[in-house]
Parts: C-alpha cells; structure tokens; sequence
C-alpha cells in the first residue's frame, strides 16, 4: 500500500469542510461576523478548537492571537498565492519570511504560543483562503509545552495535512521537526523526539510533504537546544534562523514557485 494511502480516510473526512468552507463544523473559517463587529478577537475555547489535547489559555495568547489575525486579514489579498510559513511564535519570529528567502514570495501566518489545535481551527481562513503555492509547517513545541500527548498531537497534525490535501493535492508542505528545547521548558528531548518520530514515520514516502529536519541540526549531544542558537532554550536567534534558512532552501529550489514580485 502506498504511503498516500495512509491520509485517505482523512481526505475524505475533511474534503467537504474544506471545499465550500461554509459547511464546515471541524475545521470551518470564522462566520463573516467575527470581522464585521471589530472587537478584539480572543482565541476561542476547547470546545470550539477541533482536535485533541490541551489548549493554549490566557490573555497574553488572546491578545496576540487577535492582534495576528487582525493582521492577516489586512494583508489576505496581498498574500494570495504566496508560501505560508505557518506555526506559532518560531514561525512569527520570521518576521517577513521574504527577507530570508527574496526568490520568493512569501506570508507569515505564525502565532506566538500556538498549537496544533490553534492551527486546525484557524486553517481555511489564515492558509487555505491565500490558495498558497506551498506551506512550511513548524507546529508543536507548545502542545508539549503544556502537557499533550504526543499522539494526540500526531492526531491534530494529521489532520492538518489532510486538509491541506483536500484543499489541493498538489501542494508541496515541507513538515519541519520540532525543535530542540529543554526539560526547564516543559519540553524534554525525550518527548519531542517522540512526537518527530511519529510525524516522521506518517509522511515518510509521501512525495507532497517534504521533510525538513529542524531537530537534528539544532540538538546538543543530551537532544536539548543550544544557547548559542536559542538563548532562552526555546526560540532560535539569528544564527538558528540562518540555519534554517539553509535547511530550506534546498527543499525550496526544487519547487515550482511563485518568484518575489509575482
């Protein structure tokens, strides 16, 4: 059995909430009358989120999360069509992702303290609405921060794959591993390493989720980060950016993509 065939079940389950977003109920795009009324958004509770595990609380992560969505939406015309670097506050730290990658176009949709139910929630509108012509996915170092299973975040992450599969079976997503972090972090090797593991085993083969190793290049010899490249054990700083700069690049240069300008 080939190894596409292991999101079939998947795809189906999720083509109708993706194609013709206003059916949706698991994965579904926000009711027009989030944005008409301007109130500051808040991220919405566990029994809204789809997916399994904890969720990201507190009003520090509202404000951030309404802040970034805000944004999106006033940057969603420009980003058509570009690649979306997506994830949580490593993804947002790129700032403009162009100014790494300047062949190409490119749109941040990162959200500091994110998750992979976060992700699942808030994909037709942030990713699938933009048409992109690829997706970089880092998604999981807070789902661990705060106490989820690593299946239960293999769950979520698949279900975000199949999506975007549904959504346009041709779209290269290059799946990045989570980072190294620190057991000081609530995030110990241990655990992260499990949870690549998983991710690595379910899209290994499949020709449209491209592997990115994100943990390998980064990890010292006990599999925790440096601080030579994450001073705070959690967040790269210029030199890990520029690393995985080149861990990407390679991946990217194969890729029919849209060149900046376009």
């Amino acid at each position: 059995m080939s190894k596409p065939l292991r999101f079939h079940g998947l795809v189906l389950a999720v083509a109708s909430l993706v194609i013709g977003l206003s059916g949706a109920t698991a994965i579904r795009a926000e009711p027009s009358a989030t944005v008409a009324t301007n109130a500051p958004e808040k991220a919405p509770p566990a029994g809204v989120l789809p997916g399994k595990g904890p969720v990201q609380k507190g009003d520090w992560f509202d404000k951030v999360w309404g802040e970034r969505r805000a944004e999106f939406r006033k940057n969603a015309v420009m980003d058509q069509g570009a690649i979306v670097f997506l994830g949580d506050s490593i993804t947002q730290g790129w700032g403009d992702p162009g100014k790494h990658f300047p062949k190409y176009r490119c749109a941040n949709r990162g959200i500091s303290g994110d998750t992979t139910r976060g992700v699942l929630y808030r994909l037709p509108e942030d990713v699938l609405a933009l048409h992109p012509a690829a997706v970089v996915l880092l998604i999981g170092t807070n789902d661990i921060g705060i106490g989820a299973d690593p299946a239960d975040v293999l769950e979520n992450i698949k279900a975000i794959l199949a999506a975007l599969r549904a959504s346009n079976a041709k779209l290269p997503v290059i799946v990045c591993r989570v980072m190294p972090s620190a057991a000081s972090k609530e995030r110990p090797a241990a655990k992260i390493q499990q949870l690549n593991a998983l991710v690595s085993e379910l899209i290994a083969g499949d020709p449209q989720f491209i592997q990115c190793n994100t943990y390998t290049i980064f990890a010292d010899a006990q599999g925790d980060a440096k601080k030579t490249e994450f001073p705070d054990l959690l967040h790269p700083n210029a030199a890990g950016y520029a690393k995985w700069v080149a861990a990407l690049n390679p991946l990217l240069q194969p890729l029919r993509l849209p060149a900046a300008g376009q």
